[in-house]
């Protein structure tokens, strides 16, 4: 097992990507919905991984802070999904607390390597 499995927040990752992938599973959205929320939510536990394996603490940061900026627009696409009725606010409101949960674990991560 890799270090970065044992994270929390990788484990977390993981699942919110999983579940942002379930809602593109059971819609019917246009392509770039589909491409925009698959891409952004894997970037999540992908960048943990990559940023966990980086030697200096300003890489490690770097990956890390691309990790949340990729919860962040996630959040952006439910958001406007929401807004247009294709997702309920009660999916919306699901993501956003594991987004959340997410993004602050990841903040404390930023700014414990500043």
């Amino acid at each position: 097992m890799f270090d970065f499995q044992k994270l929390e927040v990788y484990k977390k990752a993981k699942v919110f990507h999983v579940e942002c992938k379930n809602i593109l599973l059971a819609n019917k959205f246009d392509r770039y919905v589909n491409d925009q929320l698959g891409r952004a939510s894997f970037s999540v536990p992908l960048n943990i991984a990559e940023g966990s394996g980086k030697f200096s603490k300003a890489d490690r940061r770097n990956y890390f802070t691309t990790a949340r900026a990729s919860v962040f627009e996630c959040i952006a696409i439910l958001d406007i999904l929401c807004d247009g009725n294709q997702i309920t606010t009660s999916e919306l409101e699901q993501l956003m607390n594991k987004a959340d949960e997410l993004s602050r674990i990841l903040y404390a991560m930023i700014k414990n390597l500043s």
